[in-house]
């Protein structure tokens, strides 16, 4: 009966003992870090790896994760400065850097920076017309950054980022903006329509007139070419005649020869024969019958 009792008491205190080697152990993962409360006090805060604390004595806090966070919040409606409501997106990029602080200083910094973030929001928004809130994107972000950064810092939260996922108009007022969108395509449609135009008629007269310019240029150069042609033959036949010495009776009979060809002219309509064409016949005359 001793045995049985003093087994059993071996086994408890072995129980016991594994139960508090558990309880005692704690394994912290890479990019995490805990918090240990003693006898409800904050004591010190633990990195990754594996640490020993007191059991019953100790209290080992929910892990927090010290890796930066993506946190996307649902739409917020925020009125503009020409009275307009829009519905906007925002998406957080925060990162922990105080694990003790993100545990004491607020009881959810998640829900704080989204609060935080609405009401901020909706000041710098307010301040701006529609128009500006669509076309500021990056001076909205660096506003909002601006002021969540410096209201987190104490809760030991660095908010790395801020983008404006969306803004939507109201229905209306996407209505109006797609029509002048359109309106302002087809004006700018027009336009390089009648710019194309223009610019071809430019093109076309531009090249009419360096064709007609060519033409007159080559006329010109064709008719000084003739004219030097022509300049050339008279000088030639001159100079033929001359070192021939002609007597009367050739000059004579080349008369007779051109006759008809001055009568076939088309602008005569009355032929008159010229008075010397009797002196060249009897020139002709009186050579033929010198020959004889």
């Amino acid at each position: 009966m001793d045995t049985l009792i003093s087994s059993a008491s071996l086994i408890l205190i072995v129980l016991v003992f594994f139960v508090i080697l558990s309880k005692s152990i704690k394994i912290i993962p890479q990019a995490n870090a805990g918090l240990v409360e003693r006898l409800g006090r904050y004591n010190r805060t633990l990195g990754a790896g594996l640490t020993i604390i007191i059991p019953f004595i100790d209290r080992f806090l929910p892990l927090i994760d010290m890796r930066e966070k993506v946190v996307s919040f649902p739409p917020q409606p925020v009125i503009t400065e020409d009275n307009l409501v829009v519905s906007i997106d925002t998406v957080i990029y925060f990162q922990v850097t105080d694990p003790k602080s993100a545990t004491y200083e607020i009881e959810n910094y998640i829900q704080g920076i989204e609060q935080l973030t609405v009401t901020t929001l909706r000041n710098v928004v307010g301040g701006l017309d529609l128009e500006q809130v669509l076309t500021s994107r990056d001076s909205i972000n660096a506003a909002l950054r601006g002021v969540l950064d410096e209201a987190t810092g104490k809760w030991g939260v660095r908010v790395n980022r801020v983008e404006l996922k969306a803004i939507d108009p109201p229905p209306s007022v996407q209505e109006s903006m797609e029509k002048q969108m359109r309106a302002e395509r087809e004006k700018r449609a027009v336009i390089l329509t009648a710019e194309g135009e223009k610019q071809s008629q430019i093109l076309t007269a531009e090249g009419e007139r360096q064709g007609e310019i060519l033409r007159a240029e080559g006329d010109a150069q064709a008719a000084v070419l003739r004219a030097q042609g022509e300049a050339e033959a008279i000088a030639k036949v001159f100079n033929a005649i001359h070192e021939a010495n002609p007597d009367d009776r050739v000059l004579a009979y080349q008369y007779l020869q051109q006759l008809p060809a001055i009568a076939n002219g088309t602008a005569s309509k009355v032929w008159i024969i010229p008075a010397e064409l009797s002196g060249a016949a009897e020139k002709i005359a009186k050579a033929f019958r010198n020959t004889d």
